[in-house]
């Protein structure tokens, strides 16, 4: 194979890596970036992100409420140096480690998504005290959507009630991940000391000096740390041969099996996502991140090791299209996010093959239209760095492109690719938003666009009947913060309505359904005739329109109209007007006239259909049900169970650890609101709770009766 690396570019491919930190919410991922940045040089002072002093935590708004909203990207290098590692690497070979801390809060999931898409490898870290949370399983089904290999580290350590042992097996139990140990911690909680590294058989212990754990020793295992390294290596092998040809026959053979061996079959079963290496320690107690760093360069992978970017050709979309990572390819890039500071407007992206210099020009398939590259920038959080030139693996910015949204494709003309973009989820909640000023209201409306186009979960839409603006997201928090951006970066002051929440509609039982336009006011008049049958579809799939109109009585030209205006009457359901979902019509006959059938007859056709035949089905009201997890010491679980109750929530599950209750329970979003007040005030200030979008349920009827008085009301 031709070398793929260009002459020019300051690190190759093998000594790239691209990961995520992601996590639950105040796992530790702002922290453990923070550590890592250090370690690596990059920053000579470790900020805390309860000083609001963490470097990608950079955002006003991040630095008063100590969490991170927006994902960022830093670029770290990494010198390997001990004899242990995979790769042997001279004195001076660094490695690039291009890492992009993302918020674990669900408000802002997008973030997460949108960056597992363009990542190679991901740290998945842990509470040790509170395992696997609800915010772990989603970010986990993300990473385990876009096939992104992970090594899972275990923070928190240094804290009470921190067990090991008990989060592995949570991983295991939970999320039915093939986890192992590779650096288990020694000692816990105020006696956290250092790592057993089960590979290499050896004790890390961290030096409590100045230099924040810079130091360390490696030191043979003593007492009971041999039998728990062995046991642990056993296991981990066995389980590598289970999955790895090579270290199979090897162990079939009986060869003798070496560390060099070892390591190499956990990289390769760790790429192919059957195991997920696991590392303990505590990232503010400055122990145990440099191990977990040489982890990530010896198992997560590098551009290289990944199976290629595939495409679709444009016009052909059957015609699949490979993006190589080679700097001598054909340029190919995924944008994956917009953001505007005082800068302008950045799209950030992600080389997969080829590379872009400033001054060239990039085509993008979306709107057919070429744009040349003015600057290329490296981000440091909120630090730029002018570059001159991007290459396959790069993450990095362009400055002032025009017409792009999240996901667009960047290529060279002549490649023609459009690669799949990130998926998001639908807002669930919204509310009424004005400026307080008249004058302010151009002003509001550009900033609206502009954040929406930042934001994929975010949605602008004004309501046709009471020509209010309204305001969609992912919860009250995200809502909140994006109000305040409002104010801080667009100078408009706003006033904000009750939320309200996203209802949608569906049907229970098949119906058939007609729609005709005629008109005739003399010359020319307006035919379009459809019939459709409707049916529940699969949970999930939102509204499909298949076309099964055979013998022309639908003429082809007129397919596509008819099922615009089925697609448009499915945005207004017929209890409260809210959307229809998981609807499946199929488009069966119809008829046209020679001369007053046109395009627009049959998108009304297909709306007055639509309508006909929900009146039929059985239409029911559904409501967004959260997957909600209290945390409160045990004196406090009779009144927050009772509060739960209250909330028409169904406890699904009760554990406890220490002396702490944790309660598991599904709870209608629209009793949610105000709950972070109320959980404080049941338990004097000591019980936390987070909580997620799980699905839409059936609203109940007296609640139904209500919904649709209150949405006429607010109608009239």
């Amino acid at each position: 194979m031709a070398n793929p690396n260009s002459p020019n570019r300051e690190y190759p491919l093998e000594r790239t890596r691209n990961i995520g930190i992601c996590a639950h919410i105040d796992a530790g991922k702002t922290t453990l970036t923070e550590r890592i940045l250090f370690y690596t040089g990059m920053i000579h002072k470790i900020g805390e992100v309860h000083d609001g002093a963490a470097t990608t935590d950079w955002m006003e708004q991040e630095k008063e409420r100590g969490i991170t909203i927006t994902s960022a990207a830093v670029t770290a290098r990494w010198k390997q140096l001990k004899e242990e590692g995979i790769f042997k690497l001279r004195e001076m070979e660094d490695i690039r480690v291009n890492i992009i801390d993302t918020p674990g809060h669900v408000d802002f999931t997008a973030e997460v998504e949108r960056s597992l898409r363009v990542l190679d490898g991901a740290i998945f870290v842990l509470c040790g005290v509170a395992g696997v949370q609800p915010q772990s399983e989603t970010v986990y089904r993300q990473a385990e959507k876009y096939r992104v290999p992970r090594i899972a580290f275990v923070n928190k350590m240094d804290r009470t009630g921190a067990n090991f042992d008990n989060v592995v097996n949570d991983v295991r139990k939970k999320l039915g991940a093939n986890a192992w140990p590779i650096l288990i911690p020694i000692g816990a909680e105020d006696n956290l000391i250092g790592q057993i590294d089960v590979v290499n058989k050896k004790a890390i212990i961290y030096n409590d000096d100045l230099k924040f754990g810079s130091s360390y020793t490696v030191r043979d295992l003593q007492g009971a740390e041999i039998a728990k390294a062995n046991e642990n290596y056993d296991g981990l092998v066995a389980e590598i041969c289970n999955h790895d040809e090579e270290l199979g026959m090897m162990f079939l053979e009986e060869k003798p099996i070496t560390i060099k061996d070892v390591k190499e079959a956990l990289r390769r079963t760790v790429i192919a996502n059957k195991i997920i290496p696991m590392a303990g320690g505590s990232a503010f107690k400055n122990k145990g991140v440099q191990y977990l760093i040489d982890a990530v360069i010896d198992y997560l992978p590098g551009p290289l090791d990944i199976a290629p970017q595939t495409g679709q050709l444009v016009d052909d979309p059957e015609t699949k299209v490979e993006a190589l990572p080679d700097d001598n390819g054909k340029f190919c890039a995924l944008g994956f996010k917009l953001w505007s500071d005082k800068f302008g407007r950045l799209v950030f992206f992600r080389v997969y093959s080829g590379k872009v210099s400033k001054g060239d020009t990039i085509y993008n398939p979306r709107t057919r239209k070429s744009e040349r590259v003015g600057r290329l920038i490296q981000i440091q959080a909120s630090v730029h760095k002018d570059i001159d030139c991007c290459y396959s693996g790069d993450i990095a910015a362009l400055v002032g492109v025009k017409d792009v949204r999240t996901g667009d494709t960047f290529c060279d003309e002549d490649l023609d690719i459009l690669l799949e973009p990130p998926t998001f989820p639908e807002p669930v909640i919204s509310m009424a938003v004005e400026p307080k000023t008249k004058g302010d209201q151009e002003k509001m409306g550009n900033a609206l666009q502009r954040l929406s186009e930042e934001d994929p979960t975010f949605f602008v839409k004004t309501d046709e009947e009471t020509g209010q603006v309204i305001i969609a997201g992912m919860g009250e928090l995200h809502l909140e913060i994006l109000c305040d951006r409002l104010k801080r970066e667009h100078k408009v002051e706003t006033t904000t309505g009750k939320p309200q929440i996203a209802y949608r509609e569906t049907l229970t039982i098949p119906a058939d359904g007609e729609g005709k336009l005629v008109k005739q006011s003399g010359g020319r008049g307006q035919y379009g005739h459809v019939v459709i049958k409707v049916r529940p579809g699969e949970p999930g799939s939102g509204v499909v329109v298949e076309n099964k109109v055979v013998g022309g009585t639908i003429p082809k030209e007129f397919i596509n109209p008819a099922k615009n205006g089925c697609i448009e009457a499915a945005l207004n359901g017929i209890i409260a007007g809210y959307p229809v979902i998981d609807i499946h019509i199929d488009l069966v006959d119809g008829s046209s006239h020679d001369v007053d059938s046109n395009e627009n007859a049959f998108k009304m056709a297909g709306i007055f259909a639509v309508k006909d035949a929900l009146k039929k089905a059985k239409c029911i009201l559904l409501e967004p049900i959260m997957a909600v997890e209290a945390s409160t010491p045990e004196d406090y679980q009779g009144d927050i169970l009772g509060d739960i109750n209250r909330r028409r929530g169904k406890i699904l599950g009760m554990d406890t650890r220490g002396a702490t209750a944790i309660l598991r329970a599904d709870v209608p979003l629209s009793e949610m609101f105000g709950y972070s007040t109320a959980i404080r005030t049941l338990s004097s200030g000591r019980a936390s709770y987070s909580m997620q979008p799980a699905r839409f349920e059936q609203v109940p009827q007296q609640i139904v009766e209500q919904i649709v008085e209150q949405r006429g009301g607010s109608k009239s």
